[in-house]
């Protein structure tokens, strides 16, 4: 695994250090000040870098590193949830309970191996006991829109997201000891297909999808996108045990749920008013914004994996 491993970060390197320069050499030949989009992009580099560095420190210390990272993204990205969400007094027990307890019981069910109730834990027990409990508060102002906001934001932040590392659980023939790969190859292609259907957007891109949502979404980004992160997939069958036909089909589904869960993560936001769920990551908005795509993806490929191939 660990020459897999390294061969996909020199990679990344490469593309990384070839971004750096090009971004350096633009910057170094344009009049100054810098346009906003030179200086968006150095931007955007730069948050890459420490992103990449992130991901490469928990790749380093195995599966329980990279648990542990996923849990402190679950926790940044429902804190950013709800500060956008509508909150009264006699809900601070139930947004305790979804940082102190939740959280980190859901990660310890992904790290334990425990399939049978990190699968069922927030979506049956966690959904039925928040409004109970909310309830024996005898407040029922707004009572429905603040559960289904709790709920939700739970869904979004934590059970989808805890899916990724859950990668590492799967017990696939051939596959022993390389779930981290199977992590590297999710995040690779669905991050990968937001890159390419925004340059493919920007090119070509005339119809828009959903302009009362995403103006910027268009159809020709999108076929553009999925199409050439399909093939990106299909390159990086040596990161699964899966061939290439089925490495590129794979990487389309998550590609295309990951559009969805931008979508979706982007009514929200307008519903809210706010263009970014945060500023945590310079460039990048909030921990949400980077994950959004992650937030449908995950939790599909983990299950189509699980049920066709174990």
């Amino acid at each position: 695994m660990m020459s897999e491993m390294s061969r996909l970060f020199v990679g990344l390197m490469a593309v990384l250090v070839t971004a750096s320069l090009v971004a350096g050499i633009l910057s170094w030949r344009s009049p100054k000040p810098l346009s906003s989009t030179l200086v968006n992009l150095n931007v955007r580099i730069r948050a890459w870098w420490v992103m990449i560095a992130a991901m490469s420190i928990a790749f380093l210390f195995g599966e329980g590193g990279v648990i542990i990272l996923f849990a402190l993204v679950s926790f940044a990205a429902l804190r950013e949830y709800v500060t956008l969400t509508h909150t009264r007094r006699s809900d601070h027990w139930v947004l305790l309970g979804m940082f102190l307890v939740i959280v980190p019981l859901q990660y310890y069910l992904v790290w334990i191996d425990w399939y049978g109730l990190y699968s069922i834990f927030i979506p049956v027990y966690c959904f039925l006991a928040m409004p109970a409990l909310t309830a024996l508060w005898g407040d029922t102002s707004r009572f429905l829109e603040r559960i289904s906001e709790q709920q939700w934001g739970i869904m979004l932040s934590v059970y989808c997201i805890s899916h990724v590392p859950a990668l590492v659980t799967l017990d696939i023939p051939g596959n022993n000891g390389r779930g981290l790969l199977l992590i590297a190859f999710l995040i690779a292609t669905v991050q990968g297909s937001d890159v390419l259907q925004y340059i493919f957007g920007k090119l070509f891109g005339k119809h828009r999808i959903s302009p009362n949502v995403s103006p910027s979404k268009t159809w020709e980004g999108l076929i553009g996108g999925i199409l050439s992160a399909s093939l990106l997939g299909a390159g990086l069958f040596w990161l699964t045990p899966f061939s290439p036909v089925e490495a590129g089909a794979l990487a389309a589904l998550a590609c295309i749920m990951g559009f969805l869960g931008g979508l979706v993560a982007s009514a929200i936001k307008r519903d809210r008013g706010v263009k970014d769920w945060g500023h945590m990551i310079e460039g990048h908005g909030g921990m949400l914004d980077r994950t959004d795509s992650l937030v449908f993806a995950a939790p599909v490929f983990f299950h189509i994996i699980r049920y066709a191939w174990t």
